[in-house]
């Protein structure tokens, strides 16, 4: 049980410590497809230092919320890492209390509160941004339902380490209709949760068309760095859902020695770098969508996931 609870604490870590690379890997990618130079890949590193050690200016019209918006945001991923698989095929301390769908409520608190906090500033950017945030999430939460949904269907819960041996037991069921299509929709999920390219640009600069980075205008210092941080913990977390549990469970460490742990590690980090190279590719491939397109991009997701259970209640 011991080695459990450390084990789940190392998920925890390499979220937390590798989240901002996997950043900087994905703008640099990126920059250099679009034949730039771009920045380093530890350039989100070196922002969050500068962040974390300015002052912090917090205006005196906001409530308690947006002084509490940060921490909720940063905490999200953290509780989320806990129930995961991140570096282990076998489930660890705290990996039955929660499903997928409670992993995903837990990410929406974060979000909530990060769009409370951009309405409470009084900015006309922030609330702009945090009601265009709701209507994405209004579109993108009736996928993920019937995603998770599927999954169950499929693999017959939806704890994550069960819903991933699932899909490699035997192996043919991976190149299933169900889950390719499943796939297809999460992978949708992940662009527009995360604020990416064709929904948005997450290195855009201009106010009146950002969509995530508008509910952090208001923020310096410190609470500006956490919710950096956050967005970018958040995008990890979502890759090893998408990776972990719905594709493979490739490099995760089989066994309980700590070495098998230890390896997994870079193991892991290398997939995660696979699925980057093809996101940038996806968001170097299309243009950013106006914003009442966005209905239809989620759209096509919300259809691709209903065909998805409809398979699978089909092969049934």
């Amino acid at each position: 049980m011991t080695a459990r609870i450390l084990y789940n604490l190392l998920q925890v870590i390499f979220v937390i410590a590798f989240a901002p690379l996997v950043e900087g890997v994905t703008t640099k990618l990126k920059e250099n497809l679009q034949s730039k130079r771009g920045p380093s890949i530890f350039q989100p590193y070196r922002d969050l230092w500068k962040l974390f050690h300015k002052d912090e200016i917090v205006s005196d019209y906001t409530s308690w919320i947006f002084r509490a918006a940060p921490y909720v945001a940063f905490a999200a991923p953290i509780f989320v890492a806990l129930l995961i698989p991140v570096l282990t095929r076998y489930p660890l301390f705290f990996a039955f209390m929660g499903d997928m769908l409670g992993g995903g409520f837990i990410l929406a608190l974060g979000g909530f509160f990060a769009t409370l906090a951009a309405v409470d500033t009084g900015n006309p950017y922030g609330p702009m941004g945090a009601s265009r945030t709701r209507m994405v999430g209004f579109l993108a939460e009736p996928v993920f339902i019937v995603v998770f949904l599927t999954v169950s269907f499929v693999a017959g819960s939806t704890i994550p380490y069960i819903v991933q041996l699932r899909w490699v037991t035997p192996i043919a069921s991976f190149f299933e209709p169900s889950h390719i299509l499943l796939m297809s929709a999460f992978l949708m999920l992940i662009l527009a949760e995360d604020g990416r390219i064709p929904v948005d640009s997450p290195s855009g600069a201009f106010e009146l068309a950002m969509i995530e980075r508008s509910k952090s205008l208001e923020y310096s210092g410190r609470g500006a760095a956490l919710m950096k941080w956050a967005g970018a913990m958040k995008f990890l977390v979502l890759i090893c859902i998408f990776l972990n549990v719905l594709v493979t469970p490739w490099g995760l460490a089989a066994g309980m020695q700590p070495i098998e742990v230890l390896i997994a590690v870079p193991l892991v980090l290398l997939k995660i770098l696979g699925f980057i190279l093809v996101l940038v590719y996806i968001e170097s491939s299309l243009a950013k969508l106006r914003l009442f397109r966005i209905t239809e991009f989620l759209g096509a997701a919300f259809v691709i996931s209903v065909v998805a259970m409809i398979t699978r209640l089909s092969e049934i």
